[in-house]
C-alpha cells in the first residue's frame, strides 16, 4: 500500500474492526453533514478484495449500516467459512486432465454424436 494512503488512514481514519485474516477496516472521522461516510480496508497482505469476510463486504458497499461486532453474525450450520479466490494459485482447482495435474483426459465413453448438417 502507498505511503499517500497510510497518511490519510493516519489522519481522517478511524478504526472500527478487523476480521479473522487481520485486515483492518475504517471509516472517514471526518464526514460532513449530508455527505456519505468513506469506508475502506487495510489488507493485510496482499491486497486481494476476494478476502474480505461478507459480513465486512456487506458493510464496505453501504449494505448494511451497522459494522460487524464481536466476529459477525452466527454461522447457520450449512455455511461454510470465507475462502479468498485461489485462481491462479498452486491451491487453484484443477479438474482431470488439466495440463498442471496429470494431464491425461479420460477416454471417451462413446456416447458423444457430434452433429452433422444434412
Amino acid at each position: 500500500m502507498t505511503i499517500g494512503t497510510r497518511l490519510f488512514t493516519f489522519f481522517r481514519g478511524e478504526f472500527v474492526g478487523a476480521d479473522s485474516g487481520g485486515s483492518r477496516y475504517y471509516r472517514d472521522k471526518k464526514r460532513r453533514p449530508g455527505e456519505r461516510e468513506r469506508r475502506w480496508v487495510m489488507y493485510a497482505g496482499a491486497p486481494e478484495a476476494s478476502t474480505v469476510p461478507p459480513e465486512w463486504h456487506g458493510w464496505l458497499h453501504y449494505t448494511v449500516e451497522d459494522f460487524p461486532r464481536g466476529g459477525g453474525r452466527a454461522k447457520r450450520p450449512w455455511q461454510k467459512e470465507h475462502v479468498p479466490n485461489l485462481t491462479g494459485t498452486p491451491a487453484a482447482y484443477r479438474p482431470p486432465g488439466h495440463v498442471l495435474k496429470e494431464g491425461r483426459r479420460a477416454a471417451t465413453t462413446g456416447d458423444y454424436e457430434p452433429w452433422e448438417p444434412n
